[in-house]
């Protein structure tokens, strides 16, 4: 990067945009109550009175502009409102709506004036419909809000001299960006605001698809050079990091800001292009927690695009997150996406498959426990004198169990309208129908968790109890009651002695399979999720591999003691796929091979496979060829999806002892990177105790 984008990371990671910052709130309540206005209108009017509440800041140095000085949301009901308009429902995680993906491509194409022709055109059409005028009055309001915003930074920097961003600021987002430097303003823009209406997880999509053709405009037009291109999106990627700290999450930088790249066209073409390529490198340049990146990928891709891409992995940033289209599109078809949305899909917060503009789904509704599940079917079966058969039969049982109530609750899901959101996506203004009312697609997706432990958990078992006899029923269920306290012995039999997932060990392998079909079953049984869509089941872990081993406030999934797999009471388990922590493993191929032993076409809401690769492994030259064809076997394979993450041990032990000398190291968490010094200690934790592989 050259001197002024340096300048730009530099202030940012000091958080010198926070001097703007304002202390007052909008007091958006008082008028709300004074006014007794509906849901949908104080929804709107939330967005208004936050855009009016920004003050227009631009730095001399500055060409993409924006900069949040209102950092806190205001509530537009008093607790007692809120009460009782949710009483009887269920919310999803804070409330508003979230972790969905806008049409930013349809939004770009028609600019907000053009958004406001097609509310208006709708609302005169539907004018004998209250519900549909309201909210399509409450829509317009906020496009209004956007655009006077947009009026004032404009107005601002013309009184400072800056008649290219006065100009700029002019015309988007109101119309269409006629240049990849408008593009990229009016998305800023935008983006920005739909965290200012409350939202959160608020995705980018398909990024190099929908900009590429304002980007090959301008280089064929001479306007821009690749250079001068790539410097404006630094500055693009440099300003979504001015606010991490603002964003809800588990942890700080748990905020949903991915774009994803690569893979094909809805008509099936290849899509990658240069802007694809581009965003891998300013990425690697940057060097941020923002944006996340996801690569699609299939075993055809070019080794060129994957090596390039594993230059950013040896980075250290946790990302790209690969995506495999060859498996993930026919198994979206399969739940019954149309093919063209299939081949569309992006990924939201951390992996989760979603289709931009026409996706109301809620992707995390919560995780089935395997090992909570695996240790119910233990100890009835063994409590009982039963065979491993009835093992499996109870952990089937649990399985279901815990996804009825999961989905029971989510039955009871009450969605808050969402206007602004509502004019991003697709078909909302068109019909006059609140995104909050559904989309194309309605879908809920429950993580299965823990699943290595879990596996571990019942090949122990089989191996050790019934068919070689080396630990009493008895035994076992004391250990277990006993956090092994006393049973030393035995748990050693069951860490080293037991088969462990992650060695292409069909045996214990099987297991793991079983327990995903298992969880797939209980999933297609469900012949009403409330909201007319499936439930689709994954192989995240997200939070619940510290959640479900230690509890955590509100949550409705089952917390386990000690497992049969050695683990002891509160160890975390593994995070998404990857070999339990006291597992012995034989290295990142057979961890491949297990995993893709997996049925993806049945468990399609994403969760990837995660290797921690040390950073010794890039001292070789011919190291990023290796990581490289390790992506493309990945893909060859058959597995859904992978997240390699590069880590040093001894800088993250310096780095938990002296947080002051590592201000910037970036680690992966689950599906989302952060700043390693900013993360609570279990999470630092977690990632310190995770798996190293070496390539050989």
């Amino acid at each position: 990067m050259n001197q002024r984008l340096e300048e730009m990371k530099h202030r940012v990671r000091e958080g010198y945009h926070r001097r703007w910052r304002q202390d007052a709130v909008p007091d958006v309540l008082a008028e709300c109550e004074a006014e007794n206005l509906s849901w949908s209108r104080r929804v709107a009017r939330l967005t208004r009175r936050m855009c009016e509440a920004e003050q227009p800041v631009i730095l001399p140095d500055e060409r993409i502009v924006f900069t949040r000085t209102v950092p806190t949301i205001p509530p537009i009901y008093s607790p007692d409102s809120w009460a009782e308009l949710t009483r009887g429902h269920t919310l999803h995680e804070l409330g508003p709506i979230s972790n969905i993906c806008a049409d930013w491509s349809m939004v770009l194409s028609q600019g907000l004036l053009g958004r406001r022709q097609v509310a208006l055109a709708t609302r005169q059409r539907l004018s004998g419909d209250p519900e549909a005028v309201e909210f399509l009055d409450s829509a317009v309001e906020t496009i209004d809000a956007v655009l006077c915003l947009a009026q004032r930074y404009a107005l601002a920097a013309h009184q400072q001299g800056r008649e290219d961003v006065a100009e700029m600021l002019s015309r988007v987002p109101a119309h269409p960006p006629r240049t990849f430097r408008e593009a990229l303003q009016s998305l800023r823009l935008l983006h920005a605001v739909v965290w200012l209406s409350g939202h959160y997880h608020v995705g980018l999509g398909r990024f190099d698809q929908y900009l590429w053709p304002h980007l090959q405009a301008d280089l064929e037009a001479g306007r821009e050079t690749f250079q001068s291109a790539q410097e404006l999106l630094a500055e693009f990627f440099i300003a979504l990091n001015k606010d991490s700290d603002l964003y809800p999450g588990v942890q700080q930088g748990d905020n949903g800001q991915s774009l994803t790249v690569g893979g094909v066209r809805p008509d099936g073409s290849d899509g990658v292009n240069d802007l694809t390529r581009m965003v891998l490198r300013v990425a690697l340049e940057t060097s941020l927690i923002d944006p996340k990146i996801n690569l699609r990928i299939s075993p055809d891709t070019p080794l060129e695009l994957l090596c390039l891409a594993t230059e950013l992995t040896r980075k250290g940033l946790g990302f790209p997150q690969y995506s495999n289209d060859a498996v993930v599109i026919p198994a979206l078809v399969a739940h019954g996406y149309d093919l063209p949305d299939a081949r569309d899909y992006t990924v939201a917060a951390c992996w989760e498959f979603i289709i931009p503009g026409k996706g109301m789904e809620v992707v995390n509704i919560g995780a089935v426990s395997f090992p909570a599940a695996v240790d119910t079917g233990i100890r009835k079966a063994l409590g009982a004198g039963e065979d491993f058969d009835a093992v499996l039969k109870h952990t089937g049982d649990a399985i279901r169990q815990q996804l009825d109530g999961l989905v029971g609750a989510y039955r009871r899901l009450l969605l808050p309208p969402a206007p602004y959101y509502s004019v991003l996506m697709d078909g909302c203004l068109e019909h006059g129908r609140d995104l909050s009312r559904g989309l194309k697609y309605n879908n809920y997706g429950v993580h299965g968790a823990a699943s290595s432990d879990a596996a571990d958990a019942l090949a122990a078992v089989k191996s050790l109890v019934f068919e070689q006899r080396r630990i009493s029923p008895g035994d076992l269920l004391a250990a277990l009651d006993a956090n092994y306290e006393g049973y030393e012995t035995l748990q050693r039999l069951m860490i080293d002695d037991a088969p462990k997932v992650g060695n292409d060990d069909d045996d214990v392998d099987g297991l793991l399979v079983w327990l995903f079909d298992a969880f797939a079953t209980a999933c297609e049984a469900v012949q009403d999720s409330g909201r007319g869509g499936c439930v689709r089941p994954g192989s995240g872990s997200a939070m619940y591999y510290v959640w479900l081993a230690r509890g955590h406030d509100g949550m409705r999934e089952p917390v386990v003691g000690a497992t049969a797999n050695g683990r002891r009471r509160g160890e975390f388990f593994s995070a998404n796929l990857a070999p339990a922590s006291n597992a012995r493993g034989r290295g990142p191929i057979s961890v491949l091979k297990t995993f893709s032993k997996i049925d993806y076409r049945r468990i399609c809401n994403g969760g990837p496979i995660t290797m921690e690769l040390s950073d010794a492994i890039f001292r070789d030259p011919d190291s990023v060829r290796k990581v490289a064809m390790l992506i493309r076997t990945f893909a060859q394979l058959g597995c859904q999806q992978l997240q390699l993450n590069t880590i040093n041990l001894d800088t993250l032990l310096d780095a938990k002892a002296h947080p002051e000398r590592h201000r910037n190291l970036i680690v992966r968490v689950w599906g989302w990177s952060a700043y390693f010094t900013e993360l609570a200690p279990e999470y630092q934790d977690h990632i310190i105790n995770r798996h190293l592989y070496s390539l050989r």
